[in-house]
């Protein structure tokens, strides 16, 4: 399989190709993601919860993200991967937006990196996409500033927050991005910016009128029992299958089952000669 572009991204735009992803971040599930015909991975913050239990995304750091987009890429190496900029790693400065921008793809090989805000971060986005490399935007639910926004809610539900969001669009737009993810907005404001702007937008928890979607492995797959999105489809209950598992593993280990006569290896001398062997050692 052929590796996307950003280029055959902005193609299926204009047909009307919806683009599919979804997050990773290990090398299993990215090849699993590319086998099956995955357009793009995202490397998400979302690991902090997904992989190191973390109540949100701010603990996440750019090390981490670098460890595992590495992984990502040497599973999946024939995918558009993005990798997603962690909390703190582009807020302070320009000159720090681009550095941590550069690490992801000149130490994890990505084709893409994906960061949060609309306005307020327009200065990064430009500064990063002077310096060569492709930017997603991502606006609407932004997890790295939940606490702002009061948790994990909906957003641009109201006419002043959607036109805030419109204007955040435009702006990342404007200042170079070449792709947009809406997150957590009402279908009506996600039809508007699709068609509003020239770049592919896409969606999670965004409804139907956009260029694509995508989900977080942990939802899709079913792998947390307590909470799944309102959002997100579960096309798998991993959480049942492995727990159920572990308990047959369990049960045959105590009951002596396992390990059968197909899972040992034999001995290659005669049972004479190891019994000697082991007679040296019993004196």
């Amino acid at each position: 399989m052929k590796k996307k572009s950003i280029l055959d991204l902005h193609k299926m735009k204009k047909s009307g190709e919806k683009a599919v992803w979804v997050t990773a971040y290990d090398f299993p599930m990215a090849s699993f993601a590319e086998k099956a015909g995955m357009d793009m991975i995202l490397v998400g913050d979302s690991l902090g919860m997904i992989v190191y239990g973390y109540s949100g995304t701010v603990p996440v750091t750019m090390d981490d993200c670098i460890i595992h987009c590495k992984s990502v890429r040497r599973g999946a190496p024939n995918t558009f991967v993005i990798g997603d900029m962690p909390f703190g790693s582009y807020h302070t400065s320009t000159a720090d937006a681009v550095h941590n921008a550069c690490r992801f793809l000149k130490e994890a090989d990505c084709d893409a990196i994906k960061l949060e805000g609309g306005v307020r971060v327009a200065d990064k986005v430009r500064a990063i996409s002077d310096a060569g490399i492709v930017v997603f935007g991502h606006i609407g639910l932004t997890p790295q500033s939940a606490g702002q926004l009061g948790g994990f809610k909906a957003q641009g539900l109201y006419v002043d927050s959607a036109r805030a969001l419109i204007k955040d669009a435009l702006a990342i737009q404007e200042a170079g991005a070449l792709a947009l993810l809406l997150e957590g907005v009402p279908p009506e404001l996600t039809d508007f910016i699709a068609k509003k702007l020239t770049i592919p937008v896409y969606g999670i928890g965004a409804g139907l009128p956009c260029d694509g979607q995508v989900l977080v492995l942990g939802d899709l797959l079913g792998m947390f029992e307590d909470f799944s999105p309102k959002f997100s489809k579960r096309y798998a209950n991993l959480a049942e299958i492995s727990t159920n598992a572990f308990r047959e593993f369990i049960d045959d280990v105590k009951n002596e089952r396992f390990p059968g006569e197909e899972h040992i290896y034999h001995i290659k001398d005669s049972v004479e000669d190891f019994e000697r062997m082991f007679d040296e050692f019993r004196v």
